[in-house]
């Protein structure tokens, strides 16, 4: 097979690591940081136009929404890997079986999931003690999200794909337009609606961004030469999608279900502590999009190299990222101790002194193990990216243990503090279990090789 070489792709398997991972990895990262800042303008449009009880209903349903769109954001990924593996590989043939086959697996998981998860959502929120005063908003926020799955893994389909043909690029312009299209619908929708003004759009803005992606997608590629035995069924390949895949949507739900119970502990401890952890979490979201735009960087790198046998590159990509993570987690870190409580008046007034200090106390928290984050993402998208999914599910164990601890046991005893160490906690376990489990997969893959 000849080089490939479409509109916007990169062939990450050749030049210097520390250049492609940051020419590959900026626009990723430009794309998510658009994606979390209109999660927060969501936020902060609910709160100042609806009050504290509204923002805490959709505060509320952060946990269950995570896992739920996690998965299916997970399973996409995963779709994606054997792609980046047969580009990696120069395999035309290969190439288009599997993505013709990870479309048919996408239909077919948007269509169960759907109607499944909708079926339970109201027993999800009773399950987890959502605050009488607010679940009605909460439940039909989270109701309309989950309606709009299909729109969820159509543009995260879309998106692996040509993340896995080297192009970072294109999904980040309509994941920009998603975001734009989102806050203005936002705008229109809250106030007449309510918090269901903000479900309807986020999920007309992410179908409508989906559908053009497609489209693009579909003109753009037409280099591939697709014909009509490529779109056959594969039942060997949707397998072996599905085991990459599935492991990498588990993984973000069984690290959720920690955040689920963890949610549960601060629902009990009512609505202004979760408006107080809805705020810092919105926040922290924001600024932790270069670490969630380095994993899946590392995602492709390693899949593109390990199609490519070539497994000293991947051990210098990894230290090269590591090196980012490291800077980019100390200066975040900085700016919260400084900057902390004037990020909290983004979303409730000025005389909401205490609750203020809860979302400073939150945000620097976090900040201060940042490196372990980036440890995270960085060391477990690589273990995906070069066919491991097994071990990211059991990283996603350690965080759901680390977080069931801290709301079933840390978080009754020692309050507040512990809802802020939650998640550091998680992140330290899981780095306990991921280092290690790099140098056994390397150690693997060589000697298979």
């Amino acid at each position: 097979m000849s080089k490939l070489k479409f509109g916007g792709s990169k062939d990450l398997t050749t030049g210097n690591p520390m250049k492609l991972i940051l020419n590959f990895g900026v626009p990723l990262l430009f794309g998510m940081l658009f994606q979390q800042f209109y999660n927060m303008v969501d936020s902060v449009i609910v709160g100042k136009q609806l009050g504290v009880n509204a923002l805490a209903a959709v505060g509320s349903t952060g946990s269950i929404n995570f896992m739920v769109l996690g998965f299916c954001i997970g399973i996409c990924n995963g779709f994606a890997i054997p792609i980046a593996q047969a580009f990696g590989a120069k395999d035309t043939n290969r190439l288009k079986s599997y993505i013709a086959n990870c479309a048919w697996c996408s239909i077919l998981f948007a269509i169960v999931l759907t109607i499944i998860i909708g079926i339970f959502t109201k027993d999800i929120l009773t399950v987890m003690r959502t605050p009488a005063d607010i679940f009605d908003d909460a439940y039909i926020y989270i109701f309309i999200i989950f309606m709009g799955i299909p729109a969820t893994i159509l543009y995260n389909m879309v998106s692996g794909v040509l993340r896995s043909l080297g192009d970072s690029f294109t999904p980040v312009v309509f994941l920009i337009f998603s975001s734009i299209l989102n806050i203005i619908l936002d705008l229109i929708l809250v106030k007449r609606m309510g918090v269901s003004g903000a479900a309807v759009a986020t999920v007309t803005a992410q179908a409508v961004s989906g559908i053009i992606c497609l489209i693009y997608t579909v003109k753009k590629y037409r280099y591939l030469n697709f014909n009509k035995d490529d779109w056959k069924i594969s039942t060997k390949q949707m397998l072996q999608l599905c085991k990459m895949g599935i492991p990498m949507g588990l993984q973000y739900s069984i690290t959720a279900i920690g955040s689920v119970i963890l949610q549960t502990a601060v629902n009990n401890m009512g609505s202004t502590i979760v408006a107080a952890v809805t705020a810092g979490s919105r926040v922290s979201m924001f600024v932790c999009c270069p670490f969630d735009a380095m994993g899946s960087t590392m995602a492709t790198y390693g899949g593109q190299n390990k199609g490519a046998a070539k497994y000293d590159r991947i051990d210098e990509g990894l230290k090269a990222c590591i090196k980012l993570g490291v800077i980019y987690s100390l200066a975040i870190l900085v700016l919260m101790i400084f900057f902390g409580k004037y990020l909290a008046l983004l979303f409730v007034s000025s005389k909401e002194t205490e609750l203020i200090n809860k979302i400073s106390m939150f945000m620097i928290g976090n900040a201060l193990f940042y490196i372990p984050l980036a440890l995270v993402n960085i060391v477990r998208f690589m273990i995906q990216g070069i066919g491991y999914p097994g071990f990211a599910i059991l990283a996603g164990v350690c965080e759901m243990i680390a977080r069931s601890i801290a709301g079933f046991v840390l978080v009754p005893i020692f309050g507040y503090t512990f809802v802020v160490l939650a998640s550091p906690l998680a992140w330290v376990c899981a780095d306990m279990f991921l280092i290690p489990a790099y140098r056994h997969v390397m150690k693997k893959s060589r000697v298979m090789a």
